[in-house]
């Protein structure tokens, strides 16, 4: 096994596992400085050991893969690491509207998740970092996102398309956190609330609804914002009232996202079954922040199948070209 494969499959699996993002990118850090190095520079362990990125780790994954044995490391990783879900829907989905690079605050680069994403069978990746109000994220002005834009075309061939995005932050209003002819030249604008989750149940409401009714959003994102489990802790879901803004979604063609994230699973079961009752559309989305969070997508559709979602009322089932003529439509 080639050092660099075995650091960069280390980094994934941490990634999935949602471990601390600090792991993830010191294997990452080691993975890019062996990458370039010859088999003698490789071979000559006393001054590998004092290179740039690379620590006691790090160092003892690169020489067990050098004496031609899999690492313990990640022998153990493998084994610990959380299963993926299958389900019919998941061998139906075709892209992912909603993914993050380290633009805002993912921990991997933009050729990184589309390389991820084509090596998942993705025909297209929506990029969708933070707007910039999420300062703590990161988040995107007007100027830096109009740049990204720029570089974006570069990262699609070979039958994949990485589509312009941006997760857009819905202010307390129910106005969106970005320039209204910016967000016209994007492919794919999710919504969501990243502030006041625990705002009264009429404000938000009327927050939310504000958000599905506007015709520059494609997505609305994590919905309750809650957190059920993780690192972060946990959460409770916002209070509004549900059937109203989904009710928004449906008569406005707004995806409502199921979220794939396991410490997420936004919106609740009761909340999706809602409005799969009233007829919404639905976007499974990772919200990955690495790649090798991708992935994560497994989960999200394991719930959508359980609780009865159509595959055909759900946008990333859909081929590219019928999503950009919803998007467009809209």
């Amino acid at each position: 096994m080639r050092p660099v494969d075995a650091l960069t499959e280390i980094a994934e699996l941490l990634e999935r596992n949602r471990a601390s993002r600090y792991k993830s990118k010191a294997f990452r850090a080691a993975a890019e400085t062996v990458a370039g190095l010859s088999a003698a520079e490789l071979a000559d362990t006393g001054r590998l050991r004092s290179r740039k990125g690379i620590g006691d780790s790090t160092f003892a994954v690169i020489t067990e893969a050098l004496s031609g044995v899999v690492p313990q490391y990640l022998l153990d990783l493998r084994a610990s690491v959380e299963p993926e879900t299958t389900s019919t829907l998941r061998t139906l989905l075709k892209g992912d509207l909603h993914a993050h690079s380290d633009w805002s605050d993912g921990l991997t680069s933009i050729d990184l998740m589309a390389d991820a994403a084509r090596a998942l069978g993705h025909d297209y990746l929506a990029l969708t970092d933070h707007s910039p109000r999420l300062r703590v994220a990161n988040g995107l002005s007007a100027e830096r996102l109009r740049q990204q834009l720029t570089e974006l075309p570069a990262f699609s061939g070979g039958g994949f398309t990485l589509l312009s995005g941006i997760e857009v932050d819905i202010l307390d209003g129910g106005a969106l956190d970005q320039e209204d002819a910016l967000l016209d030249e994007l492919d794919i604008v999710v919504a969501s609330a990243h502030s006041k989750l625990r705002m009264d149940a009429g404000p938000m409401t009327r927050r939310l609804v504000a958000a599905a009714s506007n015709p520059r959003v494609d997505v609305l994102g994590h919905v309750t914002g809650r957190l059920v489990s993780g690192s972060r802790g946990t959460r409770p879901p916002s209070t509004f009232d549900a059937r109203a803004v989904f009710e928004a979604c449906a008569s406005n063609g707004v995806a409502v996202e199921i979220n794939s994230r396991p410490e997420r699973e936004d919106p609740p079961d009761e909340l999706l079954s809602l409005a799969v009752e009233i007829g919404c559309l639905f976007a499974i989305d990772s919200d990955a922040h690495a790649s090798g969070q991708l992935s994560l997508l497994d989960h999200g559709a394991a719930r959508a199948e359980r609780l009865g979602v159509d595959p055909d009322r759900v946008v990333t089932t859909w081929s590219l070209d019928r999503l950009r003529d919803w998007s467009r439509g809209r």
